[in-house]
């Protein structure tokens, strides 16, 4: 997680604008994305193809990348297309339109599985009550949101720089809106909307925050979600729609709507608010089925499209439900990493208070539906079993060791999970393919993600050296660290916005009407270098025990992971290639990585004690 600074000084080369609020203060003096190098992107290309492809495949694609790269190539002529868009005032950053579009806003497929994303969180043992772990969730992002709405947030830094800031107005009052082509955000002013929707048995309930002008305090929220307990009755699942693909899903919003005056209205309204509180119905116990419930749960009992979801079940436990489109998961992972720190270290007061006696019950939200609509419910409801039935998904929570022993190892702990993913691929197929890790941009103007290539050539040398027995312990560390260090390094560099992917992305986003499309593209190894058969990413807290998503391509893993002090959480997630298989191999990696290191711990000299 990027660290905040306590103090307000300004980083060398920034400027503040306070008039933006602290919030948003660097904002206009983040650098623009780079547009790298023809000759740079194609070298960094053509070695991580190398990793992944046959001697003969390869050399057909070094001749594709010369034909693009050279002076007068292929590539030449979108280059300077590509600098000029950079360089158009009107344009912060040149990737950023057209990545949420094709990434998110135009992709058509249902957000779960494929898009969005859960975090799982640690049991409260205070509150096993569901309606006190709402109240005090609630509270607690509350105080979050009223840093965002006013804009005193502290930016987050990384390495002292600080990072965009823009993508957290899309964070709460805001809803993804279906249309066709290309979905939309829309955002709601947060003082005309002081209000949360609370969601039980698929019933909806409107809950102002604010009532005569006072925030509703721990006791008087738990009062509410009481009587939404006491009151919801079953009600048609008109939440599955969201889950449905996105065309689908814009059909019925229109029949939705034409249907009766009223369903406009119960839309703005769930859509205007500040976010969603999902009481299920569920009482989840293992990490396999917790990750379920927050994950798609049955499709029902949600609103897939608002970004915040804070999902409650009858046993007490709780989690969160994210949609990707405007914001990436560093945001949402900061918003409920500071939830969670409030509540559990007691930083913020959520010891009963009074409870005000004119306090309305909670207003449900009615749908007036129709024979189409309930049509549209039922074949949304049937398509989503049928997706989520295709898919399996296991947990490796590894308690042999975690970040603590990894840097007593002097290896970066993300670089080391990296490669533990790698060689338990290895282990499981006889080889490496291509891997996708998300590297962040947001030390620039809107800046969101790049794609670290984790094969390498040294990544394969390492995972083939540990599988052969012939090869001495001190030839595979020596071989591991190789492949360390390499990660690392391009993982910097795609951070710097020095990676391929968005580079190519961008190249032939440009290509005019009637140009030919370059032999780079045609190439098979584009393709295949750029499907993702290992979809993996990091986010960590000591207070989630699961976080995760889907796999992104049919024949490939999705594989979060989390590296907490003393542990290694992996979420991993297939269409039934095996991902208990996948979770033994993970943990058998990850016990050999430490083995086969130690060694060298326990032989250096002890520190001497002061």
């Amino acid at each position: 997680m990027a660290p905040r600074r306590a103090a307000s000084s300004v980083p060398e080369g920034y400027k503040e604008n306070l008039s933006k609020g602290k919030m948003l203060r660097f904002e206009d003096s983040l650098p623009q994305l780079p547009v790298p190098s023809l000759e740079e992107t194609g070298r960094r290309y053509l070695k991580s193809v190398h990793a992944v492809v046959s001697e003969a495949e390869y050399e057909r694609t070094k001749n594709a990348v010369e034909a693009f790269i050279r002076p007068g190539g292929q590539g030449e002529p979108l280059q300077k297309r590509l600098l000029a868009r950079a360089a158009d005032p009107k344009i912060k950053n040149w990737l950023a339109e057209w990545w949420n579009q094709a990434a998110y806003l135009g992709y058509r497929d249902p957000v779960i599985p494929y898009v969005s994303y859960f975090y799982s969180y640690r049991d409260d043992r205070e509150r096993r009550n569901p309606a006190k772990r709402a109240a005090a969730i609630t509270t607690a992002a509350l105080e979050f949101k009223a840093q965002v709405d006013d804009g005193s947030l502290e930016p987050e830094y990384l390495r002292k720089e600080p990072q965009a800031m823009s993508s957290y107005q899309y964070m709460f009052n805001c809803c993804r809106i279906p249309a066709e082509g290309a979905d939309f955000p829309r955002k709601y002013a947060a003082a005309e909307n002081q209000h949360i929707v609370v969601v039980r048995k698929n019933q909806f309930f409107k809950v102002p925050f604010v009532v005569d002008g006072q925030q509703l305090n721990v006791s008087e929220l738990e009062k509410q979600f009481e009587r939404i307990y006491e009151i919801a009755q079953p009600a048609p699942p008109v939440g599955v729609l969201t889950v449905a693909d996105r065309d689908h899903w814009t059909a019925a919003r229109k029949k939705l709507v034409a249907a009766d005056a009223a369903n406009e209205l119960a839309l703005q309204d769930i859509e205007s608010a500040g976010f969603v509180i999902c009481l299920d119905d569920a009482k989840p116990v293992t990490l396999e089925e917790r990750a379920q419930q927050y994950w798609h749960g049955d499709g029902s009992n949600r609103w897939f499209d608002k970004p915040l979801q804070f999902i409650v079940n009858d046993n007490g436990t709780a989690g969160f439900m994210g949609e990707h489109s405007m914001m990436d998961g560093t945001p949402t992972h900061r918003l409920n990493d500071h939830v969670n720190n409030l509540i559990f270290n007691k930083k913020i007061d959520l010891s009963p208070k009074s409870v005000r006696s004119q306090l309305a019950d909670p207003k449900p939200i009615n749908f007036k539906l129709n024979d189409e609509s309930n049509e549209a419910i039922d074949f949304a409801a049937q398509y989503h079993r049928k997706q989520i039935a295709s898919h399996e998904l296991v947990v490796q929570a590894y308690q042999g060791y975690g970040k603590g022993l990894i840097k007593k190892f002097k290896c970066s702990p993300d670089a080391f999970v990296q490669m533990t993913i790698q060689l338990a691929y290895f282990k499981m197929y006889g080889k490496n393919r291509p891997t996708y890790e998300s590297a962040s941009t947001r030390k620039y103007a809107e800046g969101r993600t790049e794609t670290t290539r984790s094969v390498s050539d040294e990544s394969v040398a390492f995972c083939r050296a540990h599988q052969d027995h012939t090869t001495p312990r001190e030839e595979v560390v020596k071989l591991f660290r190789a492949a360390l260090a390499q990660h690392t390094k391009y993982t910097q560099e795609a951070s710097a916005g020095h990676g391929v992917d968005r580079h190519l992305f961008g190249l032939k986003k440009l290509l005019q009407p009637g140009e030919k499309l370059p032999e780079i593209y045609q190439d098979p190894a584009f393709a295949y270098s750029s499907s993702w058969y290992l979809s993996t990413s990091q986010l960590s807290s000591e207070y989630f025990n699961g976080y995760g998503w889907s796999q992104v391509i049919d024949d490939g893993f999705g594989i979060a992971y989390m590296i907490n002090e003393n542990s290694l959480n992996f979420n991993i997630v297939c269409k039934r290639l095996g991902a208990q298989r996948m979770s033994h191999y993970l943990s058998e990696a990850a016990t050999e990585l430490r083995d086969l290191l130690m060694p060298d711990l326990v032989a250096q000299p002890e520190k001497p004690k002061l």
